[in-house]
Order: C-alpha cells, then sequence, then structure tokens
C-alpha cells in the first residue's frame, strides 16, 4: 500500500498534471477541485500522506482550508502552491500552517524534494507526540496504526474495555504489540496520565515472584536489606500489565487470584495486607484454555482473568499497515542513529508488505534498524533488506561484492587467481559472439538506465547525459517510451 497524496487544485490541467507527476513518484493520488472537497476528504477518515494544496480557488480558498485543518487532529502535512511567491504570501502560508511553498508552475523534481520532505518531518513529529503520550501514560487508540479490518475491530474492542475497570486479556503472538495496546487503553479509560507498571512474568526467577509482585519487608529472606513495596503497590491508582502471565508458577498463581479478589496484598514477612488500587491487563502468546487443560494454568484464575479477552491479530494478517509503522521507524530510527535514509521506495514497501513477518512489529522494527544503520543513501530500497528478498518471491537485493586481497605467498612457485568482479551498473560493450554492440543499442540501454536511476526526472536525465530535453524526448519515442516524454512535455509547457 503506497502513500496516498491529495492533490487540491480547481484547474483542471494543473490538477492532471500534478497527479501525473505524483503517479510519478509512486504515490497514489486523489485530486479534488475545492477547499471543501479537500475538507470533506480529510475528516472522512481516509489517511494521506500530504496534500498539495493551491492557495487561490473560488469559496473555499487555500489559507480557509489550512485554518480549518489546524482543529483536525492528525491532519496531514500541507504543502501549498500558488502562481503569486510573493514574501508576505509564504510568511502567511506557514503561519498558516504550511511546511512548504511551491510557486506555478512546480518542477517534477523540486515536488517530489517537498513531499518527501513533508512526509518525513510529519512522521517524525508524528512518532515524537506517540512517544511522549508513551511516557506520560496519555497514548490513545487514535495513536495506533489501526488501518485493517482485524485490528480496527481489536481497537473497537479495546475502546468499550476501557470505559470500565473489567479485567482485560490481551491474546496474540509475540510481538504484536500487547504492550502498546494495553497503554492504550489506558490512555482512554479515566486512569489516563497514571501510573503504569509492566511486569514480565517469564523474566522473573521463580524464588523471587512473590517478593517481586507483592512486596517483602526488610530482612523478610537472606538478601532482604530494605523493605520493597512490590509492582501492585507500586501500580496502585493506576494499571498494572501482567505480560506472558502464562509463564507464572502455580504457587504464585494462588496468590495473584487472592490480590485480584480481595483487591489486597500480603508482602513477604508483612504483619498486615496491603490495598491496592489497580487497572489489571494481563497478555500472553500462549493459549491459556490449552494450558488449563494440561495443568499449567489455575481454572479459577483463567476465569478471572479472561472476563474481557481480546485477540491483537499478527502482522501477517494486516499488511495494509506495514507501510505506516515502516515510516515510523524511519523517522524515529533515523533522528536517533542519525542515518543517510530520509525515505523508503515503493518497490521495498511492496517486498515488506509481501513477507509473513514471523517476529510481526517487533521483527519489523529490527529489520529497520538494520537497513537505515547500513544504508549510505537517502531511500531505502529492496537492496537494504536482502535478508527478507531471500524469502519472498519476485524480489532479489544486489549486493556489493567484497573483495578479498589474496593472501601473500612465500613459495615461489603459487597459484595465479583471478578474480573478476562486475559492476552492476556497468553496461557491457560486447555481445555474446564477443563482437562490439551498436552504438544504437548501448545508448538505448544507457537512457533506460538513467530513467531507473534517476527516476523519471526528465530535466536532470537530460543535464547528466549532456544532450538537449527535445532530443531526450525524440530518444524516448524511438525506445517505446512515447507515453512519459509526452506527460513530461505537457509538464513542461504548462510551466
Amino acid at each position: 500500500m503506497t502513500a496516498t497524496i491529495l492533490v487540491v487544485d480547481d484547474d483542471p490541467i494543473q490538477r492532471r498534471l500534478l497527479t501525473e507527476m505524483v503517479k510519478r513518484f509512486g504515490y497514489e493520488p486523489v485530486a479534488v477541485e475545492s477547499g471543501a472537497a479537500a475538507l470533506e476528504k480529510v475528516q472522512s477518515g481516509q489517511g494521506f500522506a500530504a496534500i498539495v494544496l493551491d492557495l487561490v480557488m473560488p469559496d473555499l480558498d487555500g489559507m480557509a482550508v489550512l485554518g480549518r485543518l489546524k482543529d483536525i487532529e492528525g491532519a496531514p502535512p500541507v504543502i501549498v502552491q500558488t502562481a503569486h511567491g510573493s514574501i508576505e504570501t509564504v510568511i502567511s502560508a506557514m503561519r498558516a500552517g504550511a511546511v512548504d511553498f511551491v510557486v506555478k508552475p512546480v518542477g517534477a523534481e523540486r515536488l517530489q524534494v517537498s513531499i518527501k520532505n513533508a512526509m518525513r518531518v510529519d512522521a517524525l513529529e508524528g512518532e515524537v507526540r506517540r512517544l511522549s503520550k508513551r511516557a506520560t501514560g496519555a497514548l490513545q487508540f487514535k495513536d495506533l496504526a489501526a488501518i485493517s479490518s482485524d485490528m480496527v475491530r481489536a481497537v473497537r474492542l479495546g475502546e468499550r474495555a476501557a470505559k470500565s475497570q473489567i479485567p482485560v486479556l490481551l491474546e496474540g503472538e509475540s510481538g504484536v504489540g500487547k504492550e502498546v495496546f494495553a497503554r492504550a487503553i489506558q490512555g482512554a479509560s479515566d486512569r489516563r496520565g497514571r501510573g503504569f507498571v509492566t511486569v514480565n512474568c517469564g523474566a522473573i526467577p521463580g524464588n523471587l515472584v512473590e517478593s517481586i509482585l507483592f512486596g517483602h519487608e526488610k530482612g523478610a529472606f537472606t538478601g532482604a536489606t530494605e523493605r520493597h513495596a512490590g509492582k501492585f503497590v507500586e501500580a496502585s491508582g493506576g494499571t498494572l500489565f501482567l505480560d506472558e502471565v502464562s509463564e507464572l508458577p502455580l504457587e504464585a498463581q494462588v496468590k495473584l487470584l487472592r490480590a485480584i479478589q480481595e483487591g489486597e496484598v500480603d508482602p513477604v514477612g508483612g504483619r498486615r495486607t496491603v490495598k491496592v488500587d489497580i487497572r489489571l491487563i494481563s497478555a500472553s502468546n500462549r493459549n491459556l484454555l490449552d494450558l488449563v487443560r494440561r495443568g499449567k494454568f489455575r481454572e479459577d484464575l483463567f476465569y478471572r482473568l479472561n472476563v474481557f479477552p481480546i485477540t491483537i491479530p499478527p502482522l501477517r494478517n494486516r499488511r495494509e499497515e506495514i507501510p505506516e509503522l515502516a515510516r515510523r521507524f524511519l523517522a524515529r530510527i533515523t533522528a536517533e542513529e542519525g542515518g543517510a535514509a530520509r525515505a523508503i521506495s515503493a518497490g521495498a514497501l511492496d517486498l515488506l508488505q509481501s513477507y509473513d513477518w514471523p517476529g510481526n512489529v517487533r521483527q519489523l522494527e529490527n529489520v529497520m534498524f538494520r537497513a537505515i544503520v547500513l544504508s549510505e543513501n537517502e531511500e531505502l530500497t529492496v537492496d537494504e533488506f536482502p535478508q527478507i528478498a531471500r524469502e519472498v518471491e519476485g524480489f532479489e537485493a544486489r549486493i556489493p561484492p567484497i573483495v578479498t586481497p589474496l593472501p601473500r605467498a612465500d613459495r615461489v612457485e603459487r597459484e595465479v587467481v583471478r578474480v573478476e568482479v562486475r559492476d552492476p551498473s556497468a553496461l557491457p560493450l560486447l555481445d555474446g559472439a564477443g563482437e562490439v554492440r551498436k552504438l544504437d543499442d548501448v545508448e538505448g540501454e544507457a537512457i533506460r538506465f538513467a530513467i531507473e536511476h534517476y527516476r523519471g526526472q526528465m530535466s536532470k536525465i537530460a543535464r547528466k547525459l549532456g544532450i538537449g530535453r527535445s532530443t531526450l524526448y525524440r530518444k524516448l519515442r524511438d525506445l517505446g517510451f512515447g507515453d512519459l516524454a509526452e506527460a513530461d512535455e505537457q509538464g513542461s509547457d504548462a510551466a
């Protein structure tokens, strides 16, 4: 699923030219002819990565649209365009909320850079907002990437659960984002902004489960040099999230059941119980009912936890959300690690959406981290995901060859080894029979390579090849790229 760009212009010719350019960039364009129609599209819930907005329109002009977009939470970034590029107009548009400004007729290269920058800045700002909300216990369901029907259904259940204090059990494979979902439940409840305490039940040593959950008094056992309140007391007034609750030993399950039923805990070595007020959310990547049947989990505790079960779907069942998640990870990791990558290509997104992701969202984040750290380009392509490309039919990542110098031999007689390393972008000058290729064939292949390398930016292609644009158009028609030449000529005529 490619990013969708909303094009707003009352001029049908300009609207068509912008739409064609957006398509050429690899995005999905949606065009409307008025400001009112643009606001209706944004408010309909259809996700847009950016808006290209004409300032001068009848009825509701661009400045009025910018003013109303301020009141819409999560509105996409706006790039304004006008035929009058005065300083006053630029300042007014920027103050009204625009992230960039272009003058008609905008060139393809300029518009592409503007859209990429707007998407990158918006993704980074969105990630900063989400991280801030997560830290303050205010994360909500609208901050989650919920596009697929399965995830939308889970979010609706979560919103219902948030309205009460009912115990919630989150089920789903490892890495699907159960903790983030639990934080969204808290952020949508009346305990928003209060403490959110996470306990990984599978990481607690068996002999310390009771102490960590319920606390202990000083001197209660060897090594207890000071009093410890315990996770239940720490979470009092807020939310306690028991991750991987299926890993709790049976003896600890008995005390957990009592703490849930009575709303009080018995610290190890304590003389009196301690009252607690918690919102309990549990999570497991295993089937608890199956564990009950096998005697690995207490049946009475299961029914206490399984009051409101919600299943978080695996990432392979919500592939529509992969592009949004990938862009979020790209923005955050690039800001944290200082990588060169600023965007991700449509081909790379197609690859990521075609993979099954057994490790779910956690695996996607790790894969994006590796690609961003190792990439030296501004755009992540299929070549940055070789491990994924090997697993998906129809994709192939080109890995640059590593030339290892031959070890120095101490013997006088040694074998001479020739290693031939071919540059994947080099054009062969000989054909299969060993004869020099025709000049037209070599020239045609060079033009095809330039079109792919510079992503259809005709001005740049002509400049780099050292020919005029009219000559380039003629050669494109000879090579069968007449539609590409005509589209760019129309854009030039409008300019």
